[in-house]
């Protein structure tokens, strides 16, 4: 018998055998190939690949200003708009599941940041773009604001709701509407809602720009549509898109029978002729507002002296420091540590597909905004709007309904529940709906479990509480005879299904109704203040003192001494505990912890995190 070196060897050579040997030839050169190139070029080459990669870690723009593009014009009239990344759904993707799911997560964080970008004035002027399904809508919109708010694909009909944008072109600003295919003499449910809500971004437009496939014969629904956008009399530009090559753009003529003066052969994909297009619709917008400054005050140098020698409470008429005066002094915030000036408060409605959310985001904002349909998966972009509501300005964002991932087979629902975990996580409170006519699912506590591993705070509405409450003829029972919900039972099976939540305020509403509408703005606005509730640290302590650990029921050899704690942040609360050793807590321990923490200190709807510092750690390290 041969020895097990000798063993390994011939093991060695079957391996390396022409049998075993990869049929598809030579293995793909993954890096740069520097072995014929002189010994002086390598650093060079090494170099400038090391340069390159650092720059493609680096980000080209601050957060706040990644929804926004400024489009300029160089020498030889050409127009240049940042290109964003090409990402098309339904085409030929990756085989392998891990990497599209990288690309869709990719995706959606670039679709979360541009929905969370801050909404401009009222008084721009707004832009609408229109025409039937699969014409290139959401494209032309992702390439004019630069970011992908919209959701692209192949297949016609993913875009329904209304999506606002902004784009900067000539030194002015101009919000931007991309609405879904229209089709008027359709009349079926989902498409019909879609031509209701393009109806109301037409009509509030200063500008209107049909899209148009240039490669593809005029069709009815191009007739109908430009008929009824001449009717409205208001400026009417066509953009015919697809026009990726010169010998193309010859053919943009023959669309002049649809009855436009301005008719424009772009490529939205390319990037061809998108200036053309923007100088044409910038030049018929109405004229730009412009404040008049007020008047400088021409006794300054008096008024200087006065406050010198009296000091400015002793002039006459004279007033405190407003807290908003940019020269009054501010308390120092930080914005990693949640402590940043709220100016509105992002508010996330998700849940299962057809529980009512965007009937709940109608009935909050009081309009029409979103599609409402009993077909289960009606919304797929994320749509937002601002409410104002005693002082306090609330973002309401409807998310898609999350499914799981085996349920989901198009591309546009795998990108559209992502997105929807993408805006829950961007948000401050989430409300989770449940359906009462179905009670709580295994689904619904995946979500809220979403909702509470990510910070936000959580209020849990049970809505359809109509349709278990409203009895019939008799008095007695309902409609389909069976007797009525009772309202303390039911919130104690949803408490059940729903332990980790427990901190979580309950509210029984119907959307349709507008059955206990204004009860949820009253607890969001709650749930938000004690989101960014700070304790201070002698109260802590004083806290910690008055604690019986010897309740908790925490095995000996789990428990630790805590010998202080702090809090580190809000939103959400975090409390840093300085104990005797570096270990991690038992859920149990953390847990009553938690709720002497609540009894004393309420932070109603809100998580609360702990993290755990050894006293004497870095001495023992230095050791």
């Amino acid at each position: 018998m041969a020895p097990k070196r000798e063993q390994k060897k011939r093991l060695g050579k079957k391996h390396r055998s022409a049998t075993t040997r990869p049929k598809q030839g030579k293995a793909p050169r993954t890096g740069a190939q520097i072995a014929g190139v002189a010994p002086k070029k390598r650093k060079e080459i090494s170099a400038k690949s090391t340069a390159k990669k650092a720059a493609a870690r680096t980000p080209k723009k601050s957060p706040e200003f990644e929804h926004k593009v400024t489009l300029q014009q160089n020498e030889e009239d050409r127009y240049i708009v940042g290109r964003p990344k090409k990402f098309r759904l339904g085409g030929a993707g990756s085989s392998h599941a891990e990497r599209e799911q990288r690309e869709l997560e990719k995706v959606a964080d670039e679709i979360a940041l541009a929905a969370n970008a801050g909404r401009t004035p009222d008084r721009l002027p707004l832009v609408a773009i229109c025409g039937r399904p699969n014409v290139g809508k959401s494209t032309l919109f992702n390439r004019l604001t630069g970011t992908r708010r919209s959701i692209v694909g192949d297949e016609p009909g993913i875009t329904r709701d209304r999506i606002y944008g902004e784009v900067e072109w000539a030194g002015r600003n101009v919000r931007l509407v991309d609405t879904g295919g229209v089709v008027p003499d359709d009349e079926a449910l989902i498409p019909s809602e879609i031509f209701r809500q393009a109806k109301v971004g037409l009509e509030e437009a200063d500008a209107i720009i049909m899209v148009i496939d240039g490669r593809t014969e005029i069709t009815s629904p191009d007739i109908e549509l430009a008929r009824l956008l001449q009717r409205g009399g208001k400026p009417l530009f066509l953009a015919v898109n697809k026009m990726d090559t010169a010998q193309l753009e010859a053919g943009a003529e023959n669309f002049r029978t649809l009855g436009f003066k301005e008719v424009m052969p772009i490529s939205a994909e390319h990037n061809s002729n998108i200036g053309d297009l923007l100088d044409a619709v910038w030049a018929a917008l109405p004229p730009e507002f412009v404040a008049e400054e007020p008047e400088e005050n021409q006794e300054g140098e008096d008024d200087e002296f006065d406050e010198d020698s009296y000091g400015p409470q002793s002039l006459p008429g004279a007033q405190e420091p407003d807290e908003d005066d940019e020269e009054a002094p501010r308390e120092r915030k930080l914005r990693s540590h949640g402590e940043h000036v709220l100016r509105e408060t992002k508010v996330a409605i998700i849940g299962r597909p057809n529980v009512g959310k965007s009937t709940l985001l109608n009935a909050l904002t009081g309009t029409e905004r979103a599609i409402v349909s009993p077909i289960a998966g009606t919304t797929r972009d994320a749509v937002d709007e601002v409410v104002e509501r005693d002082g306090h300005s609330f973002r309401f964002i409807d998310t898609a309904g999350i499914r799981r991932k085996g349920k989901t087979t198009e591309m546009a629902e795998k990108l559209s529940v992502i997105m929807s975990r993408k805006h829950l996580e961007d948000a401050d409170v989430a409300l989770l709906i449940i359906d009462a006519t179905e009670g709580v699912t295994a689904l619904d506590a995946n979500i809220g479990g979403y909702a509470h591993e990510s910070g936000r705070s959580v209020i849990i509405l049970v809505n359809k509480w109509d349709a278990v409450t409203k009895v019939g003829p008799d008095g007695l029972t309902l409609y389909d005879g069976k007797p009525p919900a009772d309202r303390k039972a039911y919130e104690e099976q949803v408490r059940h299904a729903l332990k980790y939540l427990d901190y979580a305020p309950l509210i029984f509403i119907s959307a349709l109704e507008e059955l206990n509408v204004e009860e949820v703005f009253k607890k969001t606005q709650l749930v938000a203040r004690e989101r960014r509730k700070r304790i201070s640290t002698g109260n802590m302590n004083r806290f910690l003192d008055s604690v019986d650990f010897q309740r908790a029921s925490v095995p000996m050899n789990k428990r630790v001494k805590i010998y202080y704690m702090t809090q580190a942040a809000v939103a959400p609360p975090t409390f840093v505990l300085f104990t005797d050793r570096d270990v991690k807590l038992h859920f149990s321990y953390e847990r009553f912890l938690a709720n002497e923490v609540r009894d004393a200190f309420k932070f109603i709807g809100s998580p609360i995190w702990f993290k755990v510092k050894a006293r004497n750690k870095k001495k023992k390290e230095k050791e």
